[in-house]
């Protein structure tokens, strides 16, 4: 990522852009996905998640409210994060409540259980 990107320091992107904006993300996902709705609206949620981690820079650190690379580079951490915190918690839902169906075959992935023949 180019330096630019950063605005001060690395450290002070990883705080607020990571840290703050990635739990934010997780939350907002998570509880996108805990009501059973559909991904595409956790992305319009993530994208406010980003402005408002863009205002936190720019509030706190004096950095640049309306900078569309930075906002680009906060969005970006920000989706991806919502996206495994949706797709985590989705699992966990599928294996959980339809467990007799389908089984986790990792963090971010489920599959139907194989299905005993009758004689």
């Amino acid at each position: 990522m180019p330096a630019e990107l950063f605005e001060g320091s690395p450290l002070l992107f990883l705080l607020v852009t990571v840290v703050m904006g990635g739990w934010a993300a997780w939350m907002t996902a998570r509880g996108i996905a805990r009501t059973w709705r559909p991904f595409w609206q956790t992305v319009p949620a993530l994208l406010a998640v980003a402005a408002a981690v863009r205002f936190i820079h720019f509030a706190l650190f004096e950095g640049t409210l309306l900078s569309g690379p930075r906002y680009l580079a906060d969005a970006g951490v920000v989706l991806a994060i919502g996206a495994i915190a949706f797709r985590a918690t989705r699992t966990r839902q599928m294996t959980t409540q339809y467990r007799w169906l389908y089984e986790r075959t990792s963090p971010l992935t489920w599959r139907e259980r194989p299905r005993a023949e009758m004689p």
